[in-house]
């Protein structure tokens, strides 16, 4: 066949009315799966012929339209994917309340070079202190520049991978969040940990040792990790290994959420 011939078979568009030139780009669309440029193709040809656009132009606009679109779509499941428990934004965190957090390291974290270093991260402090809101915070933004993001508490992951290892799963479990390029985890020290759990956790430390970040975020100093992983040369090890390279975050002894509650008691 020709070059031509599939130009050549294809109907002439010259003589489409409005209607049917709207119904033929409506089926296009779906059958293309462009959700953006179905919704706004027709409000856009009107506004393209007040600007007295040219075709190209017309055009141009529709498809930036719709790479917008997906781009927007993607990074909404990419936050959804990541699990998080309530949504948390970094410009909502009162850093005054963290003097252990400049804005200039705020915003280094934010840029998420360290993700992509494959280092970790360890956000102490007592609780109400923002741990949590800083590490959802941090994990969102991850997750809207397009990084591969789970959160989940400690005590969540140990019975997830318990559970996997009793059904002889637990290599794909632990590939499946070796693969991740952030890895959110919560609550670390609220639970005490038997031998059997910590070890397992110690596997997916250790997978995504120098290769992949680990975000963490603990109530309790380092020297009173040995309480929630039992084994002390385990907890040393983990310790080690959240560690080694990483940025160690202090949120501090007070709980800006009680502030927070007595303030708006007394206003």
């Amino acid at each position: 066949m020709s070059p031509a011939g599939p130009a050549a078979a294809r109907p002439s568009l010259a003589g489409l009315s409005e209607p049917a030139a709207a119904a033929a780009i409506s089926a296009a669309c779906k059958s293309l799966y462009l959700s953006g440029t179905a919704r706004i193709a027709a409000s856009m040809a009107e506004e393209a012929a007040r600007a007295r656009l040219s075709h190209q132009g017309y055009l141009a606009e529709v498809l930036t339209f719709e790479c917008d679109e997906r781009e927007d779509r993607r990074r909404d499941r990419r936050v959804k994917e990541a699990r998080f428990p309530r949504p948390k934004r970094l410009e909502d965190l009162d850093l005054t309340q963290i003097p252990d957090l400049p804005p200039a390291t705020m915003t280094q974290l934010a840029g998420g070079a360290w993700i992509d270093a494959g280092e970790p991260l360890v956000l102490l402090g007592d609780s109400g202190t923002g741990k949590t809101h800083l590490l959802i915070g941090l994990g969102t933004a991850a997750a809207e520049q397009g990084r591969r993001v789970r959160y989940i508490t400690t005590a969540a992951l140990v019975n997830e991978l318990v559970e996997a290892a009793d059904n002889k799963e637990l290599s794909r479990l632990v590939a499946k969040y070796a693969r991740l390029d952030l890895l959110c985890l919560d609550e670390v020290g609220y639970v005490k940990l038997d031998t059997h759990g910590a070890e397992l956790l110690f596997q997916i430390i250790t997978a995504r040792e120098e290769r992949a970040s680990i975000a963490c975020a603990s109530n309790a100093n380092f020297s009173e990790w040995g309480q929630t992983f039992t084994d002390p040369r385990l907890a040393a090890a983990i310790v080690d290994r959240l560690t080694f390279r990483g940025h160690i975050i202090n949120t501090g002894t007070d709980s800006y959420r009680l502030k927070t509650t007595r303030q708006a008691q007394k206003g």
